[in-house]
């Protein structure tokens, strides 16, 4: 609703920054990491999107030769080798309720990615896969830093202020709506629940809900000024997230190593199935 005003009728995902939408750059994003069967579970929009990849045009974003006025040989191609489930999983859903619509187009895969499709990142995908496998844990998500501009204060009893230190100086983590997730997560989670509402505190009351902390780039587009910042780094040739390309930010801090929350602990899971991505919007 925060960035509607400024997207109209289309879907979240579907906002673009530069010549794409975002769920595209995320897409694109898990596909250089080899994983290209993706399950869209749609709801607001969803005939934007389907008509989007739909008749999708492969010039926008690739180099190609125009012979006699019509005849196109691209160059490169982006999406030839994706496979691309569309669901339609309600208009009103969560994004839990989404997930569990899917479960039966996993197939027999032991483990998947959901993304919220709303932000984007450089972390390293794969170590993210097998710091989440090596621990066993039914749920990770990538655990980063709060962008906010606003202050915490403390006061003692009698209401008066000690100490006020902004936000990212917390030390503070948030869910930067990345997450690696063994089909154990469907034991957790009732009809009608949310991601990280009750399924997190059942979770994380037994140790089987777990953060891959990150400190690189991730940025996430809930409002138009968000995604005037996203536009400003794209347009700017410096876009991190691009980690298929040349358009990343290297070597001035953006793309920092990950930094897991845990020492992982080994139990042999890490050749684990990884298909597909979920991509459920919120």
């Amino acid at each position: 609703m925060r960035i509607k005003e400024h997207s109209g009728p289309i879907p979240k995902p579907m906002v673009c920054v530069g010549y794409r939408p975002i769920l595209w750059h995320l897409m694109k994003y898990y596909a250089h990491y080899g994983h290209k069967d993706f399950i869209l579970c749609l709801g607001h929009g969803a005939d934007h999107i389907k008509r989007y990849f739909v008749d999708y045009d492969e010039t926008v974003s690739n180099d190609f030769v125009l012979t006699g006025g019509k005849d196109v040989e691209l160059m490169r191609s982006d999406i030839h080798d994706w496979r691309i489930t569309f669901v339609d999983t309600g208009l009103s859903a969560c994004v839990g309720e989404r997930l569990l619509a899917v479960r039966e187009f996993l197939g027999d895969d032991e483990w998947f990615l959901a993304n919220y499709a709303d932000g984007v990142s450089d972390a390293p995908l794969d170590r993210m896969v097998e710091f989440a496998q090596a621990s066993g844990r039914a749920a990770t998500f990538l655990g980063v830093r709060p962008n906010y501009t606003s202050h915490v204060i403390q006061t003692d009893p009698t209401g008066a202020v000690t100490e006020v230190r902004h936000v990212t100086e917390m030390g503070l983590r948030i869910n930067g709506g990345f997450f690696v997730m063994n089909r154990r997560f469907f034991d957790y989670i009732l009809p009608g629940e949310d991601i990280l509402a009750e399924p997190s505190h059942r979770m994380a009351a037994v140790g089987q809900l777990g953060s891959y902390d990150y400190d690189g780039f991730w940025a996430c587009m809930d409002t138009f000024k968000e995604k005037k910042l996203l536009e400003d780094i794209y347009n700017a040739g410096h876009a991190p997230w691009e980690v298929w390309g040349d358009r990343r930010v290297t070597g001035d801090g953006h793309a920092g190593p990950a930094r897991p929350h845990a020492e992982a602990d080994p139990t042999g899971l890490g050749d684990g199935s990884l298909e597909p991505p979920v991509l459920a919007g919120r």
